[in-house]
C-alpha cells in the first residue's frame, strides 16, 4: 500500500501545508492502491501507517531547504537525522523516521517528505499536492526526475 500523510497543525499559519494539502487532494480522485491520511499532531502514533506502507509520502511544512514559498522534495539522505527528545509532534518528522527502523519489524518503506517552505500560499499547496500524487503514481526514478523540474528539490 501507498500512503501519503499530510501532517500539521491546520490552525497555525507556517504550520498548515499538510492539512491544506490532505483537503485539496481529498477532492481527487486517488489511483487504486494510494491512501490518503490527515495525520495532523499525531507524532508517533503515525508510525503504525509507516511500518504497514510499502512507500509513505509525508507533507509538511519545513525549514531550511529552500526559499519561502518553495515546494521541496526530500529523500534518503535529504531526510532530516536530527530531532528532539519530545515524543509529540513538536519533535517533529525527523523522530518518527528516527524511530522507524527500531520499531519497523519488517523492510522499511520508502519515504519522502513533500515540504513547503514556510507559509504556503494557493499555489504552492497546489504544487505540493501535485508532488505528492506524483511521488506514489509514477515509478521512483521517474518521479525524482520530474520533481526536479517540477517540485524543486534540495
Amino acid at each position: 500500500m501507498k500512503r501519503i500523510i499530510c501532517v500539521g497543525n491546520r490552525y497555525r499559519p507556517g504550520d498548515d501545508a499538510g492539512p491544506r494539502v490532505h483537503d485539496r487532494l481529498a477532492q481527487r480522485p486517488l489511483p487504486p492502491g494510494v491512501e490518503l491520511y490527515d495525520g495532523g499532531l499525531g507524532g508517533l502514533n503515525l508510525l503504525e501507517l509507516v511500518e504497514t506502507a510499502r512507500e509513505a509520502v509525508f507533507v509538511d511544512n519545513v525549514r531550511g531547504f529552500a526559499a519561502p514559498g518553495e515546494v521541496v522534495l526530500l529523500r534518503g539522505v535529504d531526510l532530516p537525522c536530527e530531532a528532539g527528545q519530545a515524543f509529540d509532534h513538536a519533535s517533529g518528522l525527523a523522530y518518527l523516521l528516527r524511530a522507524l527502523p527500531h520499531v519497523c519489524p519488517g523492510p522499511l518503506p520508502d519515504v519522502s517528505i513533500v515540504g513547503l517552505e514556510g507559509e504556503a500560499d494557493e499555489t504552492g499547496i497546489e504544487r505540493a499536492a501535485d508532488l505528492a500524487l506524483r511521488q506514489v503514481t509514477v515509478p521512483t526514478a521517474t518521479a525524482h526526475a520530474a520533481s526536479a523540474s517540477g517540485g524543486g528539490t534540495p
